[in-house]
């Protein structure tokens, strides 16, 4: 069931970070670190469950999967990406059903034609204003805690219809019932400050290292007048520089238990066996 720590944290009205999610390791880490709120990524779940390009490839049923894995491990609220809602008007009224009885407290849908891109890449193409709305009230309507269930509208409009269209835009997905409103990819600070101060409803930021939009400190943001912001790329990119440069000091030099390296007991700990070891103890036959 939806986790009402986002709602209520939302209606606090203090800027809060939220990191992405791509495996069940960064899930069990930002257990133990303390975030009460995550998002999970469309593009690194399935860059790590499938290898894949955040492209629309990956299936509904793969990312309900997902994303209910995460739900289960994670003790935090999940914010999650839901792409376009997997097709037309039922396709949405099904991930909304599918994700919140996943475990999903919030539900991020966008306005790209399906399949989708990234939204910091190029050739994205949008469905109609209409269209979206539409989508929006469909998924409104679907959730079955009005209360706790989230819609987040996102809009990639910037690149082909300029700020005054993703303004546009998130006004009328903003009247059509979205809880959270999601300009994407804007490119400058200024922009963030213009569609931060024109609405009333909380507008989140987007900090995708490498992306199009700058990555200021969270005080900045906060300043700015966003409610939250999510940190998608972050652990995956950090993690695939560990990785990368563990693996070349492997192959080049043989060192394979390098100084740093994250303690195998703490993880253990981490990542359940305190159980497995205690139902052993109290179950296990011993000889």
């Amino acid at each position: 069931m939806p986790n009402p720590i986002l709602r209520e944290k939302l209606a606090a009205g203090k800027f809060f970070v939220v990191p992405g999610i791509q495996d069940m390791i960064t899930a069990v880490i930002a257990n133990q670190v303390g975030f009460d709120v995550v998002y999970g990524t469309g593009y690194w779940l399935t860059a790590s469950a499938y290898g894949l390009p955040d492209a629309g490839i990956a299936s509904y049923t793969q990312m309900v999967d997902r994303m209910g894995t995460l739900a289960r491990t994670s003790t935090a609220a999940l914010i999650a990406d839901a792409d376009t809602g997997y097709g037309g008007l039922l396709n949405v009224h099904h991930t909304v059903r599918g994700y919140e009885a996943a475990g999903v407290t919030a539900i991020q849908i966008e306005d790209q034609e399906f399949p989708k891109k990234c939204g910091h890449t190029p050739y994205k193409r949008l469905i109609s204003l209409e269209d979206m709305v539409d989508k929006i009230k469909v998924a409104c309507d679907a959730r079955q805690d009005k209360q706790n269930t989230l819609i987040i509208a996102r809009t990639d409009a910037r690149q082909s219809e300029g700020l005054d269209g993703t303004l546009r835009r998130l006004e009328a997905y903003s009247k059509a019932g979205a809880d959270v409103l999601f300009p994407e990819a804007l490119t400058s600070e200024e922009e963030m400050r213009t569609a931060c101060a024109r609405f009333d409803k909380p507008v989140m930021a987007n900090m995708a290292n490498g992306g199009l939009t700058p990555v200021p400190n969270a005080k900045v943001l906060a300043e700015i007048g966003y409610a939250f912001s999510i940190y998608p790329s972050l652990t995956s990119l950090v993690a695939a520089t560990a990785m990368k440069k563990a693996l070349v000091d492997l192959k080049e030099r043989g060192e394979g238990d390098p100084e740093g390296i994250f303690n195998f007991k703490e993880f253990c700990s981490l990542i359940g066996f305190d159980d497995v070891w205690a139902f052993e103890e109290k179950w296990g036959r011993r000889g």
